[in-house]
């Protein structure tokens, strides 16, 4: 395992041993993207929440070896066009089935003016031996009208969730602290976990039953689908609530979609079309030009259409050099200048 949390020392002798060939399989972070890294004979590499990963780290780490087999996986459901446009030249897999024996989360959607009412389900469900996440938007108070973890905090303990024991978690604990305090969460020994999003991926504790967001219309549809996924995990029935005084129409058409349905898929579906892709997940890192001819949402023929034809061109024409090719090539490297332009500024 070679990780940025290890000494100097460490990690060379670690490298040492990737580089003759003692360790067959090596899991990392993005340490394993840097140059010092060398292995001696690389066959797949495998890139775990690979959204959380830019595209040149993930080109670095398979230009380690020759031409390794690669596997990109991600939790996060992903819009059929957009993987048909940014996962063009993989083979795509999606996975729809939830685990046997998940139970379906009831989610509902607030103001704050329920907020106590709410705050009072989660004592009966915390009294019946269950836990609770509460997510803000924020770590420290500011002048804006979003909530943070602090501000949560301090309002619980005026509340009668006081007498349980409540943590906190965000992203600027140390990685040991972070784990100490999840350690306890999963262990019980603490009933409330007020949280900023770092919840959001590989965070499994089966006895919580309750996730309640505040400030929801801060959050992407997707993002909230991940942050519910937290519940549900375990034999009991488990609730998500959604808290917002947004009254704007998109604001209730996107609460509506997440308490309408659980698919993930639908959910990142109705995300780009209420959204746009530019702003999905941060794509614009991967430098998605703005589509002039087509829909992302309604062209799905078009695009895969598309997508056969330059399968077509490339394989008899890899690098665009024919005659025939001269106008794409020209459009292509037009628009290579103006990404890594846009990257520079």
């Amino acid at each position: 395992m070679l990780t940025g949390s290890q000494t100097a020392k460490q990690r060379a002798l670690i490298n040492e041993g990737i580089k003759d060939g003692t360790y067959s399989v090596v899991i990392g972070t993005h340490t394993l993207v840097q140059e010092s890294v060398e292995f001696q004979s690389l066959g797949l590499v495998v890139t775990d929440e690979q959204h959380r990963f830019g595209v040149a780290q993930r080109a670095a780490l398979s230009n380690k070896g020759d031409n390794p087999h690669l596997l990109v996986m991600s939790a996060t459901p992903i819009p059929r066009t957009l993987a048909l446009i940014i996962y063009g030249d993989l083979d795509v897999s999606t996975i729809k089935e939830l685990p046997a024996g998940r139970i379906p989360i009831d989610t509902f959607s607030i103001s704050t003016k329920k907020r106590a009412r709410a705050l009072g389900f989660v004592k009966k469900q915390i009294d019946e031996g269950r836990q609770a996440y509460i997510v803000c938007p924020l770590i420290d108070e500011n002048e804006s009208d979003l909530i943070s973890t602090t501000e949560y905090l301090n309002g619980l303990k005026t509340t009668e969730l006081s007498s349980y024991n409540i943590g906190s978690l965000n992203g600027k604990l140390k990685a040991k602290e972070k784990e100490q305090l999840m350690a306890r969460f999963k262990a019980n020994e603490i009933q409330i976990l007020v949280s900023t999003t770092v919840v959001e991926v590989g965070v499994d504790v089966a006895n919580a039953t309750v996730m309640m967001i505040e400030n929801a219309e801060r959050f992407g549809l997707s993002q909230l689908h991940q942050l519910r996924g937290r519940v549900g995990r375990g034999e009991h029935k488990s609730y998500c609530i959604l808290v917002s005084d947004n009254q704007g129409e998109d604001n209730k058409k996107r609460l509506e979609v997440m308490k309408s349905t659980g698919d993930g898929f639908l959910i990142a579906e109705e995300d780009l079309k209420l959204r746009g892709p530019g702003d999905f997940f941060g794509l614009r890192q991967h430098g998605l030009p703005t589509l002039k001819l087509a829909n992302l949402y309604d062209d799905m023929d078009m695009l895969k259409e598309t997508q056969q034809l330059a399968r077509v061109i490339i394989d008899k024409d890899n690098d665009l050099q024919s005659e025939e090719n001269a106008g794409l090539r020209k459009l292509v490297k037009r628009l290579f200048r103006q990404n890594q332009q846009a990257t520079l500024n």
